[in-house]
């Protein structure tokens, strides 16, 4: 265990976090996503919410600042979404603070994305439409 890394974070997290680079994009899925069969680095995180993993990967972790840097799967024609998922990972990433707007694409589309993402994290979340994905930033000198 490190002192200040949250213990949600696996050492397999946390070393992807550390190989990431500048526009790399890493997704957070529900545990019904389809992860295995899309092909890149798949990480187990059964158990877990995507809200706390948010929470305890965002201290360690720079949004992109050029381009969306936070993209949700967009509900199915006859389907409908619940904000309530939206706000979770809102106050999971920013607290009361102010964020980059999260924008949603088409769930093929998002399927597509997470065909190229340097890793993808399965968890315990069981709620509709709770996959995110996170581009990565550059992180400010120290």
């Amino acid at each position: 265990m490190l002192k200040t890394i949250s213990p949600l974070i696996s050492p397999q997290l946390l070393k992807t976090l550390a190989e990431m680079g500048h526009g790399d994009e890493i997704i957070f899925a529900d545990a019904h996503f389809p992860g295995h069969s899309l092909g890149p680095q798949v990480i187990r995180a059964d158990g877990l919410l995507v809200s706390d993993l948010l929470a305890a990967v965002i201290p360690l972790f720079e949004l992109d600042s050029y381009a969306a840097p936070l993209i949700m799967m967009a509900t199915a024609a006859d389907d409908e979404l619940d904000p309530a998922v939206e706000q979770r990972y809102r106050r999971a990433l920013f607290k009361e603070e102010d964020g980059p707007a999260i924008e949603r694409i088409e769930r093929y589309a998002f399927y597509e994305r997470a065909q190229k993402a340097f890793a993808i994290v399965i968890t315990g979340e069981q709620a509709k439409y709770g996959n995110i994905l996170l581009k990565k930033g550059v992180t400010p000198r120290m």
